[in-house]
């Protein structure tokens, strides 16, 4: 057995310092409306709200679940300016082994204003994109199961 490696095998030994690795992400997003984000990701969306967290018995910022991934809405206090662009450069990405069609029916029913899609991807992948009242990208892609 090589003392280097606690799996005897020089294959599996793991280069050091050892590299980041993350089990989960959760985005967080100030808005400039906290009740009408809050309204569009439950209610349009379909997302759960899991926590409200308060400060000085005021609302400050909603804790959201699709599934197992998580999502924050904070209340914009103006400090940056209420003019300043959001969601510029980034977007957030959901998987799903739900019927993309029949999410991007359920939104648009719901008042949702789809950006394009549903279309199928060179990859396999299934996707429509959307954005949030503040701007803020989202993309819905289909999986494969067990993938």
């Amino acid at each position: 057995m090589n003392s280097d490696s606690p799996t005897g095998s020089d294959n599996n030994r793991r280069a050091q310092p050892e590299s980041f690795r993350a089990r989960a992400l959760a985005a967080s997003l100030t808005v400039k409306d906290l009740d009408k984000s809050l309204a569009w990701y439950r209610d349009v969306v379909g997302f759960t709200v899991s926590r409200t967290h308060e400060r000085e018995g005021r609302v400050i910022a909603i804790s959201l679940k699709a599934g197992s991934t998580e999502l924050l809405i904070g209340r914009d206090d103006g400090a940056k300016g209420w003019d300043r662009v959001k969601g510029e450069g980034i977007s957030l990405q959901f998987s799903t082994t739900q019927n993309i069609d029949d999410l991007a029916k359920r939104i648009t029913d719901r008042g949702g204003v789809l950006e394009s899609g549903p279309m199928d991807m060179p990859w396999g992948g299934r996707v429509f994109r959307l954005k949030d009242p503040d701007g803020f990208k989202l993309v819905i892609s289909s999986v494969r199961d067990g993938t």
